[in-house]
């Protein structure tokens, strides 16, 4: 068996990071890795470019059943901070929308990042070492297919249930149960929708039809682009309100959220009265969605100008645009999830260190613990910040 300070399973980027940390200290480090290569999560995210933190995190963008455990180590490494490190290794990057910064040219350059960094500070990488056997005596045992470690500080890295075919595994959770950790229920996170019945013909007939709307599920609300599929719904206000979705609860979908929709249209029954309703609408979504929510909204009065509408039919369809509720079947599930909500209850755990309260030199850091973050980089700065926290004192 071999003798290090730390072993940490999990090469993403929380696990990368602690690495950093940890091996800048002089600590001699071991990541141990189930997949077989690193930061596989960061190599896809983004389609590629890796939106690997937003100008504007905070707590407030952070789902937790104590919604302040994010804030130390989100104050102590900020954006900024991982921002900084980007610019000190030359990575080209700009900011797309909301915050959000991606990679000009590919996610690979944040990996190659994370690596050389690693190398610099003496970790030493092991891949393919899924389902480690840990154990607890004087120090923390692991044994793994790459070998058999005993190390003071152990960190789990090993993140959520999302995209099992990146790797994701339960192991996290295996873990802390092992050790008598309550784990808060998981449920797949930044997730499409999928519909059913007539909604379900609907979205597969504008599949590929994207448009501008505020999207509220249990009680939250996001102003992004919407995106109809085969399946159902999505697209970035989508995937935010899946977060705060239950099975059997509506979504409710305000198509013109820049707009007050009954004035918009009392006002042009009075400047375009001889115009279309779904020729005014043309001006705001696309001719298939126009059409569709024709056949919806006012499927007899097709061809009536709009000074054939009565201002309380207007003011009613002005509704139906601003109230449209459905009701999802499900979600896509964890195969299609960007993230998992929920894990390792945060209860026991530092939000200072990372460290168990219960076992010393036990840490978990990033994706399975119950911190989850909106859409738009705001998961990967949790994985640094987090990251960042254990690594100084591991």
């Amino acid at each position: 068996m071999e003798d290090v300070d730390v072993v940490i399973i999990g090469g993403g980027a929380a696990g990368l990071m602690c690495a950093i940390g940890a091996g800048q200290r002089g600590r001699r480090v071991v990541v141990l890795e189930g997949s077989n290569k690193i930061g596989k999560k960061i190599l896809m995210s983004g389609g590629g470019r890796c939106n690997f933190t937003n100008q504007h995190t905070d707590s407030s963008h952070f789902i937790s059943a104590n919604p302040h455990f994010c804030k130390s180590a989100l104050s102590r490494y900020t954006q900024w901070d991982f921002v900084a490190l980007v610019e000190k290794h030359g990575i080209p990057f700009h900011e797309k929308t909301l915050g959000q910064l991606f990679c000009d040219k590919s996610s690979k350059d944040i990996v190659a990042m994370l690596a050389a960094e690693c190398d610099s500070a003496g970790v030493r990488i092991l891949t393919d070492c899924a389902d480690a056997a840990v154990a607890r005596e004087t120090n923390y045992s692991i044994d793994c297919r790459r070998g058999r470690f005993s190390c003071e500080s152990l960190v789990i890295a090993s993140g959520g249930l999302s995209i099992p075919k990146m790797g994701a595994t339960d192991f996290g959770y295996r873990l802390a149960r092992q050790f008598g950790y309550k784990v808060t229920e998981t449920v797949p996170g930044l997730v499409p929708f999928t519909l059913t019945g007539a909604s379900h013909d609907l979205s597969r007939r504008l599949s590929g039809v994207s448009c501008r709307a505020d999207v509220t599920a249990g009680g939250a609300s996001f102003v992004e682009d919407i995106l109809f599929t085969h399946r159902g719904l999505s697209g970035p206000a989508m995937l935010q309100a899946s977060s705060y979705w239950s099975p059997g609860e509506w979504i409710t979908l305000d198509l013109l959220p820049d707009a007050n929709a009954a004035e918009l249209l009392l006002a042009a029954k009075q400047s375009r009265p001889k115009s279309l309703l779904r020729g005014l609408l043309a001006g705001f979504f696309p001719k298939a969605l126009v059409l569709e929510l024709q056949a919806l909204f006012w499927p007899s009065r097709q061809d009536a100008p709009l000074a054939g509408f009565s201002d309380e039919e207007l003011r009613a369809i002005a509704a139906s645009l601003t109230s449209w509720q459905i009701k999802p079947a499900a979600t896509e599930g964890y195969r299609s999830a960007e993230v998992t909500i929920g894990g390792v209850d945060t209860d026991a755990i530092s939000s200072k260190t990372m460290e168990s309260k219960q076992h010393p030199g036990l840490y978990f850091v990033g994706e399975v613990l119950d911190v989850t973050g909106h859409l738009g980089g705001h998961n990967f700065q949790w994985a640094w910040s987090s990251g960042y926290a254990a690594g100084q004192v591991v």
